[in-house]
């Protein structure tokens, strides 16, 4: 018997600051938050922004993901020396987070 499988895209919103219009950066930052509806299934939607500081040189780029999951909303902000690094740790802190919430809710079943 195959299995059903459930393929839920999670909503995502992108929003660049102080920066041109990066098509590539955008698809970059939705394909790895689609990644976090493998882990937590009750994701509502996903706000990613992208920003970068003039005042440091090493790491300028920001990206903070904003997960909106039922009854909750989850932050994580990561500064790194691109924006796919900065993303790739916000998506790895994003996903330890969800893992943490899931198990909360299973525990207090």
């Amino acid at each position: 018997m195959a299995k059903a499988e459930v393929n839920e895209a999670v909503n995502v919103q992108v929003t660049l600051r102080h920066t041109n219009s990066h098509r590539d950066m955008e698809q970059y930052a939705r394909d790895a938050v689609q990644a976090l509806g493998r882990i937590f299934l009750g994701i509502v939607n996903c706000h990613v922004i992208l920003d970068h500081q003039k005042n440091d040189f090493e790491k300028n780029k920001l990206a903070e993901v904003t997960v909106h999951i039922p009854q909750n909303v989850l932050v994580a902000k990561e500064a790194a020396a691109t924006y796919e690094q900065a993303i790739d740790s916000c998506v790895d802190a994003m996903g330890r987070q969800l893992k943490k919430h899931k198990e909360k809710l299973l525990n207090h079943r």
